[in-house]
């Protein structure tokens, strides 16, 4: 998709790039209005409950377990510190001069290397220190985003350390995602997964305004490299500070069952 976009950028301007992005979310739109309601089924205890008091039940349930805490804080610190998408177009235009096509690969470099971590992701399963792999992966993530704002001019070294912070992030995203889903009752999934959300679509807007700032004060450079380097910080911290994710092993999950704690 980025990739595509700089190409239609390049050859027919802002206008046709615009368009192309209204007819592909027109088709999302209908996809998602042909699909059959999906009431959610309420059981006895639920029934009656507020929606205030069942979001109360959720954060309670949230604050009495740690290693989802810290999953969430620790890509907060991945999205936040490490994330440079807001300077890819200066990039762009006075370090790499590669104009808008370029612009296009620097957006896809971290989607691609997600896509190939996800196709090559077969071994995960095999995986049962998942805190481990969550805090190690986050780590790498922050590591490439350093090793990408120190490529200089170097454009295709730029791409190659995207490339590997995607399948990086791709990594963390699917250990994060089975703790979650293996450490909340059925019950409570749904407002635990909306926390989850919250996170995942919220971080990076934070990470732009930080990514913003620190090139505004000082430098784009000094914004991306510092960032990594926080990021990669901020793990050491987080698993320091949360020794429950380090420890986490997935047959400590919850039994699974059907009904609330």
């Amino acid at each position: 998709g980025p990739a595509v976009a700089g190409l239609i950028l390049a050859r027919f301007g802002l206008t046709w790039a615009y368009g192309a992005d209204v007819v592909s979310f027109a088709a999302s739109f209908a996809t998602v209005l042909a699909i059959r309601p999906l009431p959610p089924q309420r059981d006895d205890v639920s029934a009656g409950t507020s929606p205030w008091q069942e979001i109360k039940e959720g954060f309670a349930y949230l604050r009495g377990k740690r290693v989802l805490i810290s999953t969430f804080l620790i890509d907060l610190d991945a999205m936040v510190f490490g994330m440079p998408r807001a300077l890819f177009p200066v990039l762009a235009l006075t370090v790499f001069r590669v104009g808008p096509r370029g612009l296009g690969f620097l957006y896809a470099a971290p989607a691609a290397g997600a896509l190939v971590g996800a196709l090559t992701a077969g071994w995960v399963g095999r995986v049962r220190h998942q805190g481990r792999a969550v805090i190690w992966a986050v780590a790498l993530w922050g590591a490439a985003i350093t090793g990408f704002g120190l490529s200089g001019r170097l454009f295709g070294l730029a791409l190659f350390f995207l490339f590997f912070a995607g399948a990086a992030d791709v990594v963390s995203a699917v250990f994060r995602g089975a703790i979650l889903q293996l450490n909340v009752p059925d019950a409570l999934r749904g407002r635990l997964s909306a926390v989850h959300i919250m996170v995942v679509t919220g971080g990076p807007r934070l990470g732009d305004f930080e990514a913003g700032g620190v090139a505004t004060l000082v430098s784009p450079w000094f914004s991306v490299v510092s960032g990594g380097v926080a990021c990669v910080l901020g793990v050491l911290a987080l698993a320091r500070v949360f020794p429950e994710l380090g420890r986490y092993h997935a047959e400590t999950a919850l039994p699974r069952t059907g009904s609330g704690p």
